[in-house]
């Protein structure tokens, strides 16, 4: 799934959902998209979000694929607000923090 999307929620809050390329040093596969989920006061500041942990190239144009209502809930219920998964269309890859995305990933 590529592109991204957002959905306003009634207290007026956003929740943005992008399909990224993973970070080269991530816990992702080198390649694999990752679905990453936003909950800010707005656009504007869930992208800061992003930017702010290292993704400086995020942008969001258009609303192709905004968030479902299971990646709503899933991010609303997240204390920290942002969570990614690599499998979005796999129902059984549970929601990670995003902490988890941004460190290296173990030596083998």
């Amino acid at each position: 799934m590529a592109g991204g999307g957002f959905a306003r929620l009634p207290d007026g809050s956003v929740v943005v959902a992008l399909s990224l390329a993973g970070p080269p040093d991530g816990g992702v596969r080198p390649g694999e998209r990752v679905r990453v989920l936003v909950h800010a006061a707005n656009r504007q500041r869930a992208l800061t979000r992003l930017r702010n942990l290292g993704l400086r190239a995020v942008y969001l144009r258009g609303n192709s694929h905004p968030p479902t209502l299971d990646e709503i809930t899933a991010v609303l219920h997240h204390p920290d607000g942002v969570v990614w998964r690599s499998a979005p269309d796999d129902d059984t890859e549970s929601w990670h923090p995003i902490a988890r995305l941004m460190r290296p990933a173990p030596a083998t």
